[in-house]
């Protein structure tokens, strides 16, 4: 899943966003108005992460224009501004939460799924599929009551496409999701993602759970024998 990190203190930008790569997810950032506006409006996040006090443009503004221009994705204010107008003005411009600085990390992260389960219309944080438990909240998944030790970016791949189950998943969204950096378009760096993930969660002579779509992408759901 992809964040947009917009947040101008360079030393909790790199807190943020080292923590969220090591649960994962692919963050963008920005410090500063304009440069999260910019970036916000041209690419496809899951989740912005938005500070109020930045320079060249304040987060409410910001967020205002996101909204009159329809971009929707979901917003966290992430502040210390703690007055009750500061909050239900956020809300009011079309923000989704509002979290108060200083705050737990734990929090963060707890915060971020909750909105990636109502952008995906997931009502439960453990989805489950014959054998097969993926824990949202956790980060974790379990096949039978073994504990599948998935590094952070396997886990991400194995989020993306149970929460679009019966969807076809392109590359380039896989890339674009779970990945940084750009990746080559000769690179086999998600072939061999979904190979791994494959190896975890699929039961030995049976069909996968993973289809590959020639040309297309790939398919999560119950395996057809």
């Amino acid at each position: 899943m992809r964040i947009l990190l917009v947040e101008d203190s360079k030393r909790l930008q790199t807190y943020i966003a080292r923590g969220l790569r090591h649960q994962g997810f692919a963050v963008d950032q920005a410090f500063d108005g304009e440069e999260g506006l910019f970036l916000a409006e041209s690419g496809d996040y899951d989740v912005v992460i938005l500070d109020l006090m930045l320079p060249e443009l304040d987060g409410f503004s910001l967020l205002q224009r996101l909204r009159e221009r329809d971009v929707q994705t979901h917003v966290l204010i992430l502040t210390a501004r703690d007055a009750v107008a500061d909050r239900i003005k956020g809300f009011d411009i079309g923000a989704d939460d509002y979290l108060i600085k200083p705050f737990a990390f734990e929090e963060l992260v707890a915060r971020i799924q909750a909105l990636l389960r109502r952008r995906y219309g997931v009502k439960t944080s453990v989805l489950r599929f014959g054998d097969l438990e993926i824990n949202l909240s956790r980060r974790e998944a379990l096949k039978g009551r073994r504990h599948l030790p998935l590094r952070p970016r396997e886990y991400a791949l194995l989020e993306l496409l149970a929460l679009r189950q019966g969807a076809v998943v392109s590359r380039a969204e896989i890339e674009r999701q779970i990945y940084d950096e750009r990746v080559s378009p000769m690179s086999n760096v998600v072939d061999s993602a979904v190979c791994n993930l494959r190896k975890m969660i699929d039961t030995p002579g049976a069909p996968s759970w993973i289809e590959t779509r020639r040309g297309m992408g790939y398919l999560f759901g119950e395996p057809q024998a």
